[in-house]
């Protein structure tokens, strides 16, 4: 009588086995106590970086220098002006005996006065400088665009990155808790000595796997959120709730030369490289202009209200002064030379750069296009892996399939639902790659 009822019982789990196994994901998710994280979107986690990233402000910084430096540049083309306050005391009839050329006599006086000197031209050089400062700036603005771009996509992967490992989790726990039940029904069968000892040490391997599948998705995702944190600013962990944007899935550009020419044309790092050639141009022609005359003016006026006899109470006069280099041991050359090769370098580099980004556009794009073939080989794969493991199961449940077979079907669904969230998650992060390396508008 008792073994009838036994027997009865493990029928009834048997037959209620296939049902238990799709709650785990249901019931474990109730079971588990919510997260007390706050929500983080997308956006709000690229606005925080850009405002607490150090990065971000070296950046504009360095913009902010370099319009300075065109101040500096700019202040050759204006007036110089500035007051002067003289005293002087000598010994009647005192006279400079060595050491200048100019008038040598001296009389006691104290006057003040000012002086107000203009550059008329020096025939391009200051121009040149004041164009080369410019085009400087313009280099470090787009130095600083660029230096964003870098910071908001490593904000987007490290998001993604947080919403795969966590995905995992999921796919994780779940495993555990459909091998747990398992464990728990061949162990009521053993118990009734319906299987064996050994179909139970199977189970209770499996189950083992599981749980060591569920530590490691732990600790991924764990470390992609400390990176998220990081990223964003904090010195600790955050427990960020990320919400997911549900947008389609859209098919990757057909060709990839477009998007080679778009890359150079808007990515920020060409245009800094373009701005940094010009201002090496104007700064090469600037030197060149060294061997040319200066010519300025000069206007003093003042009053000596306490002087020599020999001096009258005011002073006032103008000239124009011309600078004419002749020799001067080969520095302009020198200078000429060196700014001509570090313009040269500064073209290679632009050629480099050029050749750098059509490579990493066309490898981004060859990668979105494998991932997104991807997406419906690992969703058939999933699909025939679970249509395995329920064959599996029921072989096994009506004692046609061993242990063996059943273990090896479930580890092939569990790696077919890995592959299959990975590869939506890693063709989001191919997309965000793409549109980066393109520079593409948000």
């Amino acid at each position: 009588m008792k073994r009838t009822i036994l027997a009865s019982s493990v029928l009834s789990i048997l037959f209620c086995a296939p049902i238990l196994a799709q709650m785990p994901a249901n019931t474990s998710a109730s079971s588990r106590p919510a997260s007390l994280g706050r929500e983080l979107t997308l956006a709000q986690a690229e606005g925080l970086a850009l405002k607490n990233n150090p990065q971000i402000t070296i950046g504009k910084l360095h913009a902010l220098v370099a319009h300075q430096y065109v101040r500096e540049a700019r202040s050759a083309l204006l007036p110089n002006a500035y007051l002067s306050v003289t005293a002087v005391d000598s010994n009647p009839g005192s006279r400079l005996a060595a050491g200048s050329l100019n008038n040598s006599i001296l009389f006691p006086r104290a006057a003040a006065g000012a002086t107000v000197g203009q550059l008329i031209t020096d025939f391009g050089r200051s121009t040149n400088l004041l164009a080369s400062s410019e085009s400087q700036a313009k280099a470090e603005d787009q130095n600083a665009a660029a230096t964003t771009a870098q910071i908001v996509l490593v904000v987007d992967q490290a998001f993604y990155n947080v919403l795969e490992t966590k995905a995992l989790v999921a796919v994780a726990e779940q495993t555990v808790d459909s091998r747990q039940l398992l464990v728990d029904k061949i162990k009521a069968l053993t118990d009734a000595k319906l299987k064996s000892e050994l179909d139970l040490s199977f189970a209770r391997v499996d189950l083992a796997r599981g749980k060591l599948l569920l530590l490691e998705a732990h600790n991924n995702y764990q470390a992609s959120l400390a990176a998220l944190s990081a990223i964003l600013g904090y010195p600790d962990e955050q427990d960020f709730q990320l919400v997911e944007e549900q947008t389609a899935i859209a098919a990757p550009a057909p060709e990839v030369l477009p998007l080679i020419q778009q890359a150079l044309q808007q990515r920020p790092e060409v245009l800094a490289l373009q701005d940094e050639v010009q201002a090496a141009q104007k700064f090469g022609s600037a030197e060149h202009d060294l061997w040319r005359p200066t010519v300025s003016a000069l206007g003093v006026v003042g009053e000596a209200p306490v002087r020599d006899n020999h001096i009258p109470n005011w002073y006032g006069a103008v000239g124009v002064n011309v600078n004419i280099p002749i020799f001067n041991g080969f520095l302009f050359n020198a200078r000429a030379k060196s700014a001509d090769l570090q313009t040269e370098a500064n073209r290679q580099k632009l050629a480099d750069l050029r050749n750098n980004i059509a490579r990493d556009v066309r490898t981004s794009w060859q990668d979105t296009a494998r991932s997104y073939e991807r997406l419906s080989v690992t969703q058939q794969l999933r699909e025939q892996a679970g249509l395995a493991l329920d064959l599996a199961q029921s072989r096994y449940n009506l004692g046609l399939g061993s242990i063996v077979e059943f273990s090896q079907a479930e580890l092939q669904k569990t790696e077919a639902d890995i592959a299959d969230t990975d590869a939506k998650y890693q063709y989001r992060l191919t997309q965000i790659v793409l549109a980066y390396t393109i520079a593409a508008p948000r």
